[in-house]
């Protein structure tokens, strides 16, 4: 399937969860449309692995475990006292363990609603400010239809990602006024890593509640993400973009 093309000449993006799945795949595509992309991963092999895949003088990193604030914050006082950011992909997130809420690990549960709510709102709080001094900016948090639908037995994902969409609503209608936008996207299951953190029954469950038949394929994710992310999105904020193959249809 031919790709469609964007132009993101002169823009610097941040992809969180950058060097795997989903935020790898972005991450790619951006850099073949001309952006230059910062990685923020935590797991270092395998950013250097991406580096290594990519191989791209457009392409930087850090290691950033985005649920702490005062990293976050480090890193955008450094990066914007060189250039803009001007497109933020809110990427990373965590699974956490297959388990009913009664019975969830507490410390667990604070660390998937750290990684996927604290994370997504600590990287806008930081980022956003230089995007209100340039009066440009596209951003993209990466939801799922868990927390649309809320999924049985991810009660801590489902919260985190529906926080995420409470996020995105509110800060789209803060920044309407200028020429920023911020929307969510609510995938399905995926042919990722993260699948690999789920036991064969909940995959087969989530399987089989989309109308499609099949898994998300990352290369249809990335296009999505990557026209909200351009500027040709001059209209679409505070919006939550599906992309579940039928699962969820509002």
């Amino acid at each position: 399937m031919d790709k469609i093309s964007f132009d993101f000449k002169g823009r610097t993006a941040i992809v969180t969860g950058g060097a795997q799945g989903f935020g790898l795949d972005i991450t790619k595509r951006l850099i073949r449309s001309g952006a230059s992309v910062i990685i923020w991963d935590n797991d270092q092999k395998m950013v250097e692995k991406a580096i290594e895949d990519i191989k791209s003088p457009n392409l930087s990193f850090n290691i950033v475990d985005i649920s702490n604030y005062s990293k976050v914050a480090e890193c955008v006082q450094e990066i914007t006292k060189q250039k803009n950011i001007d497109i933020l992909i809110n990427n990373a997130g965590i699974t956490g363990p297959t388990a009913t809420l009664w019975e969830y690990d507490i410390e667990m549960w604070k660390k998937v609603v750290d990684i996927n709510l604290m994370g997504t709102f600590n990287c806008c709080r930081t980022i956003v400010p230089n995007m209100i001094k340039n009066n440009y900016g596209r951003i993209v948090n990466v939801a799922s239809v868990a927390g649309k639908d809320g999924n049985a037995n991810a009660s801590a994902y489902s919260v985190g990602k529906a926080g995420a969409i409470g996020l995105t609503k509110s800060l789209g209608k803060e920044l309407a006024d200028k020429n920023i936008a911020v929307n969510a996207v609510t995938p399905a299951g995926a042919k990722t890593r993260i699948l690999d953190q789920m036991t064969k029954e909940h995959v087969q469950r989530m399987l089989s509640k989309v109308p499609r038949g099949r898994f998300l394929e990352v290369e249809e994710f990335t296009s999505l993400v990557c026209w909200l992310s351009s500027e040709e999105n001059t209209f679409s904020t505070a919006a939550v973009f599906d992309i579940s193959g039928g699962r969820s249809t509002y």
